[in-house]
Protein backbone atom coordinates (compact mmCIF):
# COMPACT_ATOMS: atom_id res chain seq x y z
CA UNK A 1 0.00 0.00 0.00
CA UNK A 2 2.60 2.84 0.56
CA UNK A 3 4.41 1.80 -2.30
CA UNK A 4 1.35 3.41 -4.20
CA UNK A 5 1.47 6.37 -1.80
CA UNK A 6 4.87 8.70 -2.18
CA UNK A 7 5.71 10.04 1.10
CA UNK A 8 6.93 14.23 0.33
CA UNK A 9 8.28 16.32 2.37
CA UNK A 10 7.14 20.12 3.21
CA UNK A 11 9.01 22.76 5.37
CA UNK A 12 6.19 25.46 6.28
CA UNK A 13 7.86 28.96 5.84
CA UNK A 14 5.38 31.08 4.97
CA UNK A 15 4.50 32.64 7.96
CA UNK A 16 4.97 36.29 8.96
CA UNK A 17 7.16 35.54 12.02
CA UNK A 18 5.60 38.93 13.61
CA UNK A 19 6.59 37.33 17.33
CA UNK A 20 10.25 36.95 16.07
CA UNK A 21 10.78 40.19 14.02
CA UNK A 22 12.14 38.78 11.33
CA UNK A 23 12.04 35.74 8.93
CA UNK A 24 12.14 32.54 11.16
CA UNK A 25 12.79 30.87 7.99
CA UNK A 26 15.95 32.73 7.48
CA UNK A 27 17.55 32.70 10.65
CA UNK A 28 20.65 30.38 11.33
CA UNK A 29 21.41 27.81 14.14
CA UNK A 30 23.27 25.11 11.78
CA UNK A 31 25.31 27.53 9.84
CA UNK A 32 22.33 27.99 7.13
CA UNK A 33 19.02 29.60 6.77
CA UNK A 34 16.64 27.19 8.82
CA UNK A 35 14.37 26.20 6.28
CA UNK A 36 17.34 25.11 4.06
CA UNK A 37 18.74 23.08 7.02
CA UNK A 38 15.26 21.39 7.40
CA UNK A 39 14.86 21.38 3.44
CA UNK A 40 18.02 19.11 2.98
CA UNK A 41 17.48 17.15 6.13
CA UNK A 42 13.89 15.89 4.92
CA UNK A 43 15.71 15.07 1.53
CA UNK A 44 17.41 11.78 3.27
CA UNK A 45 13.96 10.75 4.06
CA UNK A 46 11.53 12.05 1.72
CA UNK A 47 12.04 11.00 -2.34
CA UNK A 48 10.98 15.17 -3.15
CA UNK A 49 10.95 17.67 -0.91
CA UNK A 50 9.11 21.31 -0.88
CA UNK A 51 9.52 24.61 0.55
CA UNK A 52 6.25 25.90 1.73
CA UNK A 53 5.61 30.17 0.83
CA UNK A 54 3.39 32.55 0.77
CA UNK A 55 2.32 33.87 -2.23
CA UNK A 56 5.33 36.65 -3.09
CA UNK A 57 7.86 34.71 -1.31
CA UNK A 58 8.69 32.29 -4.31
CA UNK A 59 11.72 35.02 -6.12
CA UNK A 60 13.92 34.75 -2.40
CA UNK A 61 14.34 31.27 -3.15
CA UNK A 62 17.20 29.48 -4.93
CA UNK A 63 16.03 27.94 -8.00
CA UNK A 64 17.49 24.40 -6.88
CA UNK A 65 14.06 24.38 -4.57
CA UNK A 66 11.14 23.11 -4.93
CA UNK A 67 8.45 25.97 -3.82
CA UNK A 68 4.80 25.02 -3.49
CA UNK A 69 3.34 28.95 -2.74
CA UNK A 70 0.03 28.90 -0.48
CA UNK A 71 -3.20 28.81 -2.84
CA UNK A 72 -6.24 28.57 -0.61
CA UNK A 73 -7.69 31.43 1.28
CA UNK A 74 -6.57 29.77 5.02
CA UNK A 75 -4.95 31.96 7.13
CA UNK A 76 -1.94 30.04 8.99
CA UNK A 77 -0.13 26.89 8.30
CA UNK A 78 -3.37 24.96 7.58
CA UNK A 79 -2.81 26.96 4.18
CA UNK A 80 0.51 25.20 3.38
CA UNK A 81 -0.77 21.58 4.13
CA UNK A 82 -3.76 21.83 1.76
CA UNK A 83 -1.90 23.75 -1.01
CA UNK A 84 0.78 21.28 -0.96
CA UNK A 85 -2.36 18.45 -0.71
CA UNK A 86 -3.97 19.80 -3.23
CA UNK A 87 -1.38 20.35 -6.06
CA UNK A 88 -0.16 16.51 -5.34
CA UNK A 89 -3.14 15.22 -3.74
CA UNK A 90 -1.38 11.13 -4.59
CA UNK A 91 0.83 12.01 -2.19
CA UNK A 92 1.35 11.89 1.88
CA UNK A 93 3.13 14.33 3.56
CA UNK A 94 5.64 15.13 5.84
CA UNK A 95 5.36 18.47 7.23
CA UNK A 96 7.75 20.78 9.76
CA UNK A 97 7.49 24.01 10.84
CA UNK A 98 10.40 26.18 9.98
CA UNK A 99 10.83 27.09 13.58
CA UNK A 100 11.52 23.48 15.19
CA UNK A 101 15.54 23.87 15.19
CA UNK A 102 16.14 20.91 17.54
CA UNK A 103 14.40 17.83 15.25
CA UNK A 104 17.43 15.60 13.98
CA UNK A 105 17.49 13.26 11.35
CA UNK A 106 16.17 10.57 13.77
CA UNK A 107 13.10 12.57 14.66
CA UNK A 108 12.00 11.99 11.11
CA UNK A 109 13.26 8.77 10.42
CA UNK A 110 11.17 7.52 13.86
CA UNK A 111 8.03 9.34 12.19
CA UNK A 112 8.63 7.57 9.28
CA UNK A 113 8.53 4.02 10.49
CA UNK A 114 5.53 4.95 12.75
CA UNK A 115 3.87 5.90 9.93
CA UNK A 116 0.24 4.50 9.92
CA UNK A 117 -1.36 4.97 6.89
CA UNK A 118 -4.92 3.43 8.02
CA UNK A 119 -4.89 6.59 10.02
CA UNK A 120 -5.38 10.36 8.81
CA UNK A 121 -2.06 11.60 10.29
CA UNK A 122 0.97 10.66 12.35
CA UNK A 123 2.21 13.14 14.35
CA UNK A 124 4.17 13.43 17.94
CA UNK A 125 2.84 14.56 20.84
CA UNK A 126 5.33 15.77 24.24
CA UNK A 127 5.76 13.08 26.46
CA UNK A 128 2.42 12.20 28.61
CA UNK A 129 0.40 14.33 26.39
CA UNK A 130 -2.45 13.50 23.97
CA UNK A 131 -2.09 16.90 21.85
CA UNK A 132 -0.54 16.14 18.38
CA UNK A 133 2.24 18.08 16.89
CA UNK A 134 0.37 18.97 13.49
CA UNK A 135 3.83 20.85 12.41
CA UNK A 136 5.73 17.50 12.84
CA UNK A 137 3.14 14.69 11.05
CA UNK A 138 2.66 12.65 8.22
CA UNK A 139 -0.43 13.90 6.72
CA UNK A 140 -2.28 11.12 4.68
CA UNK A 141 -3.78 12.01 1.17
CA UNK A 142 -6.96 11.54 2.79
CA UNK A 143 -7.10 14.05 5.29
CA UNK A 144 -7.33 16.79 2.60
CA UNK A 145 -11.17 16.85 2.12
CA UNK A 146 -11.91 16.56 5.85
CA UNK A 147 -9.36 19.32 6.94
CA UNK A 148 -11.03 21.31 3.77
CA UNK A 149 -14.00 20.79 4.97
CA UNK A 150 -13.04 21.98 8.18
CA UNK A 151 -11.53 25.31 7.30
CA UNK A 152 -14.40 26.30 5.30
CA UNK A 153 -16.49 26.20 8.48
CA UNK A 154 -13.91 29.19 9.57
CA UNK A 155 -11.44 27.02 11.70
CA UNK A 156 -8.33 26.98 10.60
CA UNK A 157 -6.07 25.54 13.78
CA UNK A 158 -4.31 22.23 12.54
CA UNK A 159 -4.00 20.63 15.83
CA UNK A 160 -7.78 21.19 16.25
CA UNK A 161 -8.43 19.26 13.28
CA UNK A 162 -5.85 16.28 14.20
CA UNK A 163 -7.60 16.02 17.61
CA UNK A 164 -10.86 15.40 16.47
CA UNK A 165 -9.50 13.52 13.41
CA UNK A 166 -8.43 9.29 13.27
CA UNK A 167 -4.66 10.40 14.59
CA UNK A 168 -1.93 8.30 15.77
CA UNK A 169 0.13 9.83 18.26
CA UNK A 170 4.10 9.02 18.89
CA UNK A 171 6.24 10.41 21.03
CA UNK A 172 10.20 11.57 20.91
CA UNK A 173 13.17 10.48 22.66
CA UNK A 174 13.41 14.13 23.77
CA UNK A 175 10.83 16.36 24.26
CA UNK A 176 13.08 18.99 23.39
CA UNK A 177 13.04 18.09 19.79
CA UNK A 178 9.41 19.71 19.00
CA UNK A 179 10.62 23.03 20.72
CA UNK A 180 9.43 25.96 19.21
CA UNK A 181 11.48 29.21 18.86
CA UNK A 182 8.98 31.72 17.97
CA UNK A 183 10.38 34.43 19.92
CA UNK A 184 13.88 36.24 20.39
CA UNK A 185 14.48 34.65 23.59
CA UNK A 186 13.81 30.77 22.96
CA UNK A 187 15.94 31.27 19.96
CA UNK A 188 18.80 32.73 22.41
CA UNK A 189 18.10 29.59 24.66
CA UNK A 190 18.50 27.38 21.29
CA UNK A 191 21.51 29.08 20.13
CA UNK A 192 22.85 28.89 23.99
CA UNK A 193 21.89 24.99 24.10
CA UNK A 194 23.37 24.18 20.37
CA UNK A 195 26.83 25.83 21.03
CA UNK A 196 27.25 24.96 24.53
CA UNK A 197 24.68 21.83 25.28
CA UNK A 198 25.34 17.95 23.96
CA UNK A 199 26.71 17.68 20.66
CA UNK A 200 23.70 14.91 20.15
CA UNK A 201 21.25 17.35 18.68
CA UNK A 202 22.81 17.08 15.30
Amino acid sequence: MSANIPLYGLVLSGGQSTRMGQDKGLLSYHGQPQRDYLYHMLNSVCPQVFLSVRPGQEQEVSNEVNVLADALEVRGPLNGILSAMQQHPQAAWLVIACDMPLVRVSTLQKLVVARDLTKTATAYAVQGSDLPEPLLAIWEPGAYASALAFTQTGKTCPRKFLLNADTKLIYPDQDEELYNANHPEERAYILQKLHHGPAAVQ
